[in-house]
């Protein structure tokens, strides 16, 4: 196959594109490369998706696209090169998101659950619409796309290369040291990650397939008590543990999610279903899923070469771990 993906230089898009050399199919990155160059294998297309319809002319020029991947969360960006490479391919990914849907309250939710409206066109692209660009995008794409477009509802992504920070957090917190690890009192609430490396293996093999329409490519469901313990045994920690409530560490500045400050994967209230979404359609149409604990063990490996102590993008720092460990347990009894 002769697959052009929209990117190639970055965590996921780089991997697609590993994959699909691995199998034997003839590469093309789309990008413009200022932060890394695409896999060894593949051909550039050197290119600037701001500059418009004509950063795909290349693209558009050289047609027999057997599949298009596309990445990006720019509303505009996505239709453009939907326009610029109508006619020219057979099979469109675009990789959406979970975040996509309207309520993350009911678990198990399957690809039938309301979605958010679309962006509005001009809006500027922020967090906080994340979900309604995607959104936007899963509009245009099956608009233009039609009968050819595969969504692709992504979870959480993680494994090595991951530059979000928020899977390797924990693993990585507690093989740093052992003092003790400020973590939510949530045992029982679910995490949910794929594996970046299964997610781009199924991408490349729904467009050797044709698989269409909209999929949720998501892990399977692991308790929060269960992901910290496999945590703990893998680096051999002895620290101890701290569980504070999460309305108590809400107050004291500590952020949900991701991002600085943060304690990763702990979801806000009315996020239930946010990490219990069903993956049964995508399985169905071939996705496969290695054991989470290679990930996690993976995962760790991954942290370990990178350096434990390095800046984060998500998580809390050893000072503001210690500050805010210090006033939990200064409380008035």
């Amino acid at each position: 196959m002769r697959i052009l993906v929209l990117g190639g230089t970055a965590f996921l898009s780089t991997e697609i594109a590993r994959r699909a050399l691995a199998a034997g199919h003839d590469v093309t990155c789309l990008a413009r490369g200022t932060a890394s160059k695409p896999p060894d294998g593949a051909t550039w297309l050197r290119a600037d998706r701001s500059q418009g319809k004509s950063a795909y002319a290349g693209a558009a020029a050289g047609g027999g696209w057997d599949a298009v991947v596309d990445v990006t969360r720019d509303p505009g960006q996505a239709r453009e090169a939907l326009e610029a490479l109508a006619g020219a391919y057979r099979h469109w990914t675009f990789i959406s998101s979970c975040s996509v849907y309207a309520d993350h309250s009911v678990a198990g939710a399957a690809e039938d659950a309301r979605v958010l409206p679309p962006l509005v066109p001009g809006t500027e692209l922020t967090m906080d619409n994340y979900g309604d660009a995607k959104s936007a995008i899963e509009h245009w794409t099956r608009e233009l796309a039609g009968d050819s477009a595969h969504l692709c509802r992504a979870g959480l992504i993680g494994g090595p290369g991951d530059g979000s920070d928020r899977y390797g957090y924990w693993p990585a917190r507690f093989a740093r040291d052992d003092d003790p690890v400020l973590v939510p009192d949530i045992p029982a609430d679910a995490t949910q990650i794929i594996d970046v490396r299964d997610l781009a293996a199924w991408v490349v093999a729904a467009a050797e397939t044709h698989v269409t329409g909209a999929l949720n490519a998501v892990g399977e469901i692991v308790p929060f008590a269960a992901y910290l313990d496999a945590c703990r045994r893998l680096t051999g920690a002895q620290a101890a543990v701290v569980a504070a409530p999460g309305d108590w560490l809400a107050r004291h500045g500590v952020n949900y999610w991701a991002g600085p400050d943060s304690l990763p994967l702990w979801l806000p209230p009315g996020h239930e279903g946010f990490a219990t979404r069903s993956n049964s359609a995508a399985r169905a149409a071939g996705l496969q899923l290695r054991p989470w604990m290679d990930t996690l063990g993976d995962t760790l490996a991954d942290e370990r070469r990178r350096g434990l102590t390095r800046e984060r993008k998500a998580g809390l720092g050893p000072e503001t771990e210690r500050t805010v460990l210090a006033a939990y347990r200064d409380q008035p009894a």
